[in-house]
């Protein structure tokens, strides 16, 4: 079936289709790296890690960028209270808050831009728009003029004309408009600097994410997206200077996280109620945390507490208790394999019932990723398959094996069945992160956290979908494993591989 996604621009739901064919590339506004890693973070990143999981799922290959903001006014302030150079304190929070999303479970973009490595790229950005009539200088800053673009609120739905109501210029500004936007800041003391045109300074904000989007994924790409609380101004303003640059659309499709709330109230620092991850990986599985934002649909915005978490948790162990049912079956017999004419009429019916959770989960990812559905879809399936154990007691090893793939094919989507990660120092996360992932995507999980025991796990399960004349899949384990840098041999003895 077709996928259908709910565009902010365009405020309706409509038929996702690529700008280039089982391609998607998909662009979320990262983390300013000022401090540590918190639930609205996780909230965000969460959801995005299941929609690209879902991408794949569909067979399409993702590139997925977030960025990095390791300049900006709070790392300045933050890093001048403690006396240390702005961009050492980000680089310092900015492998911390990595570390907390990879301790909770979420898998790393492909790539992370950060702000203070792309500014040419920005420079050559705004002098695109100064050259085609969208921004002037201004005593050494550089602005962007938002009543030259006609298109202006077209994402968010702001009217100009009311926005200029009550709106003025700020002491030491020298906008022409009080609507107008920096897109280049002149240097102030204290201050990161990087040379320009039009002298010393730093990027404006906007400008960072419109620069690294467009120059990893191209003017035009399919998915731009980020919290709710982004799309005005944020991303408003990165749809005007981005399309005024280049002339040519933006992003595609525009999709918004419903914001986190905490006991009935807004997640904030003046009410004192923000969370920091690796505080709540304290306390509870990383696995409860994923599952309770993955139930709310990405749009909505969910409410956290500890009783939210509790019953989670329950959820979370009916499931378990269900994978490790089957996989005990499996177990006990060596290669089993799936006969249809050998089943009995009761299990030929949950032959069925494995059909319909398939078709139901994807059903509900296919009407803009409707997570709470596909995990209703889940629990309903755990209940028939306990169902289905009290009338066998020795249920067909075949129809296990066929039942535990498909579970874990779909838990790898929802984040679920993830082995725990150790985040040592000398462990490569992002490399085991995607083999984990890869591995997952076959259906197949693996307690380890090593490089060769994932990549040993990941031949065994090409071997064995050669065996059964699965070529697709074999060849879909080589060129990803090529990909990550490892080249693989077959000898007469078996597979052998080794790093490039």
């Amino acid at each position: 079936m077709t996928i259908y996604i709910y565009n902010t621009l365009t405020k309706k739901k409509e038929e996702f289709i690529p700008v280039d064919p089982g391609k998607v590339k998909m662009y979320v506004c990262g983390m300013t790296v000022y401090s540590d890693a918190h639930i609205g973070h996780a909230r965000t990143y969460v959801a995005f890690d299941i929609i690209r999981r879902y991408f794949e799922y569909k067979g399409n290959k993702v590139h997925y960028v977030q960025n990095i903001t390791d300049v900006d006014d709070k790392i300045i302030a933050a890093a001048k209270q403690e006396g240390i150079d702005p961009l050492e304190y980000s680089k310092r929070f900015t492998d911390q808050c990595l570390a907390d999303l990879d301790a909770l479970g979420i898998r790393r973009a492909d790539q992370y831009p950060k702000a203070s490595e792309t500014i040419p790229d920005m420079i050559h950005m705004i002098k695109q728009i100064i050259h085609r009539g969208y921004g002037y200088v201004a005593d050494g800053d550089v602005y962007f003029s938002v009543e030259t673009f006609s298109d202006y609120g077209k994402l968010s739905g702001q009217n100009i004309a009311e926005m200029k109501k009550g709106a003025r210029v700020e002491p030491g500004e020298n906008k022409r408009s009080p609507l107008d936007f920096a897109l280049w800041k002149k240097a102030k003391p204290g201050e990161p600097v990087w040379q320009s045109p039009w002298g010393p300074g730093r990027p404006g904000w906007h400008i960072e994410c419109s620069t690294m989007s467009c120059s990893l994924l191209g003017p035009t790409f399919d998915i731009h997206g980020g919290g709710m609380d982004l799309q005005f101004p944020h991303h408003e303003n990165e749809v005007a200077q981005s399309e005024a640059a280049s002339g040519k659309q933006f992003a595609r499709y525009w999709m918004h996280i419903g914001l986190l709330t905490i006991n009935g109230e807004k997640m904030s620092k003046s009410l004192g109620n923000i969370i920091n991850v690796k505080d709540l990986l304290k306390a509870w599985d990383a696995e409860v945390l994923r599952m309770f934002f993955a139930q709310a649909h990405y749009r909505s915005p969910p409410d956290f507490s500890e009783k939210a978490l509790t019953d989670i948790q329950k959820g979370r162990e009916r499931l378990h208790r269900v994978k490790e049912r089957l996989e005990e079956t499996v177990k006990h017999a060596p290669s089993p394999k799936l006969s249809l004419p050998s089943l009995s009429e009761s299990e030929t019916q949950y032959m069925e019932t494995i059909k319909q959770l398939k078709e139901s989960f994807e059903e509900a990812m296919d009407n803009d990723f409707n997570t709470p559905k596909a995990f209703a879809s889940l629990y309903e399936f755990v209940n028939k398959t306990n169902r289905f154990f009290e009338q066998h007691k020795t249920p067909d090893p075949g129809l296990c094996k066929h039942t535990l793939d498909v579970l874990l094919r779909i838990g790898y989507v929802l984040t679920l069945f993830q082995p725990k990660i150790n985040t040592t120092q000398d462990a490569d996360v992002e490399l085991i992160n995607k083999l984990q992932g890869l591995l997952q995507s076959f259906g197949k999980t693996v307690e380890a956290h090593s490089t060769d025991k994932l990549i040993e796990a990941l031949l065994r399960t090409r071997e064995e979908a050669r065996t059964h004349k699965n070529w697709d899949i074999g060849d879909r384990i080589r060129k990803n494993l090529e990909q990550l840098g490892f080249e693989i041999q077959d000898t007469t003895s078996g597979p052998v591989w080794r790093k490039k």
